[in-house]
């Protein structure tokens, strides 16, 4: 492997995946979550949270079921529903990582929860009052519901966590971004936990009216389930989904000292601009070839280690093809040995929350030596070629797994994890 300023950087401390919180669109938890795409079940159906009769897309991946146990229904009318989603996830994750409420309170502990969008309903809401009602009718609530750091600000209040803080707004590389951030933290040792991830709640009627004037949303609306396709050369657009995903980091020696279930650990980051167009990835993949290459190089490991790749795949001509192009030029004949699949064919597009649920995804493949599957792929692009694990979730314990995030403004982040 080629050691230059991208070289394994020495003496950084070891970060661990050690709770899990998926909010998504196939399962609230863990349990659910991982189920369901083992099953290759699919998130997809009409959308129930607007009349979206007017919408050329009229689908999406909602979150099913209610939010109360996790977040007080008299609170929720002070939170948009992207902080109601990262507060559940948030919640899920601690629960699941065995942390005690005084075991996770304090400067110790740190928090970087992104969104790609923010308070998105909050907006149009407040809009309306605006030009229906007048500035003197808006909300005092409007800033403090809308604006993109609130999940952070109030995963941090619930948990009293008041170590590093920030917020990751990359688009649809937030999620992965933000674990990234988060891991870096520990990694230089001015923190023992973090709870890192990405929030997202936009199937709202602008943001559906808006991808879909843009021809980017799939239109398949007399078949909900099988119009995430990536991969496919019958695929049409991305499905919009909403939902959190939710981790707990932590110090490697921290966790074994506790006693914590490792899930995997975080071993590469990577990051990079194409730095060629708003919304068309760069050909070839050359953006996402040099954030996957940075997350190789910052763990140390060759491309023939990787067993497993969790692609973007977000079920668009272009992203599919140039992703497929960037695996084989930074894999190379290794390439055709990978298992790679997308996710997002069960999910939708979780947009800033889509990197974050797609590395809890990854997690419990490497501890459980379960691949997730890429449904729908029933008539595979010709021009795309790669193992996309259609034929349903597949026994295989890997160990090293990649998991790619690509965004609007040419924005990358590939995150590598290893099996503990």
């Amino acid at each position: 492997m080629r050691r230059d300023a991208l070289s394994v950087i020495t003496g950084l401390k070891r970060v661990v995946i050690t709770g899990l919180g998926p909010v998504t669109p196939i399962g609230i938890g863990a349990q659910a979550f991982a189920g369901a795409q083992r099953a290759g079940q699919s998130g997809i159906g009409p959308i129930t949270h607007f009349d979206a009769s007017d919408t050329a897309s009229k689908i999406a991946g909602e979150v099913k079921g209610s939010l109360d146990e996790f977040v007080d229904p008299r609170e929720a009318r002070k939170l948009d529903r992207y902080v109601q989603l990262a507060l559940a996830g948030a919640e899920l994750a601690v629960r699941d990582s065995g942390l005690s409420e005084e075991e996770i309170r304090g400067e110790r502990t740190g928090t970087v929860i992104g969104s790609g969008i923010g308070g998105m309903k909050t907006f149009e809401d407040q809009a309306r009052v605006y030009v229906e009602r007048g500035a003197g009718r808006i909300s005092p609530m409007f800033i403090p519901m809308q604006i993109a750091n609130m999940a952070t600000g109030h995963v941090a209040m619930r948990f009293g966590a008041t170590g590093p803080s920030s917020t990751v707004v990359t688009a649809c590389a937030t999620g992965t971004g933000a674990i990234g951030d988060a891991a870096r933290y520990i990694q230089l040792g001015l923190a023992d936990l973090m709870i890192a991830g990405g929030a997202e709640a936009s199937i709202t009627a602008m943001a559906i009216g808006g991808f879909s004037n843009m021809k980017a949303l799939s239109t398949r609306n007399d078949e909900p389930t099988l119009a995430s396709r990536p991969f496919s050369a019958s695929r049409d657009g991305f499905v919009l989904g909403e939902g959190a995903g939710v981790v707990v980091l932590e110090e490697y020696e921290h966790a074994v000292q506790r006693g914590a279930t490792i899930y995997a650990e975080v071993v590469g980051y990577g990051t990079s601009a194409d730095a060629h167009h708003i919304t068309m990835p760069a050909p070839e993949g050359r953006g996402a070839q040099v954030a996957m290459r940075m997350a190789l190089a910052t763990a140390g490991v060759n491309p023939d280690q990787v067993g497993y790749v969790n692609a973007h795949g977000t079920s668009t001509h272009f992203n599919d093809l140039h992703e497929t192009q960037g695996i084989k030029h930074v894999f190379g004949e290794h390439a055709r040995a990978l298992a790679v699949s997308s996710t997002k064919s069960m999910t939708g597009h979780l947009l800033g929350a889509a990197g974050a649920v797609e590395a809890i995804a990854v997690a419990q493949a490497l501890k459980d030596g379960v691949l997730p599957p890429t449904i729908n792929l029933t008539d595979p692009d010709p021009a795309l070629d790669l193992d996309y694990i259609p034929e349903g979730a597949r026994q295989k314990q890997v160990d090293y797994a990649l998991s790619n995030s690509f965004a609007f403004g040419g924005q990358n982040a590939a995150l590598l994890f290893r099996r503990v």
